[in-house]
């Protein structure tokens, strides 16, 4: 089933992901996990976002996990929506944290 960007849902190891780009994804990290090279592999990690005592919206990355003891924070992008892109930027200022995108 495709969505309003063409995105194809692929299955893999019985998880739906919303594209066959994040389901490659999933088969590389997965490799790399095995291989010992990533750890801590957690797929759709969230975050609430909160300001002034408010919940504004929620994150919701593709892949988290840790290389060399750093913590990776995964989204894959196809295209980059108006409101991604103020997440992204709600998720460094409120939760310090960096999202590492891929193509």
């Amino acid at each position: 089933m495709r969505n309003k960007y063409s995105a194809i849902k692929t299955v893999v190891d019985g998880i739906t992901f919303d594209s066959k780009r994040e389901a490659a994804r999933y088969g590389y990290l997965k490799i790399r996990f095995r291989a010992g090279e990533i750890r801590d592999l957690v797929l759709q990690p969230s975050w609430e976002i909160v300001i002034n005592s408010r919940k504004v919206c929620k994150y919701i990355a593709d892949f988290m996990y840790r290389e060399n003891g750093v913590v990776v924070i995964e989204d894959v992008k196809g295209m980059k929506t108006p409101l991604y892109n103020l997440k992204k930027k709600l998720m460094l200022a409120v939760h310090g944290i960096v999202i590492t995108e891929v193509k």
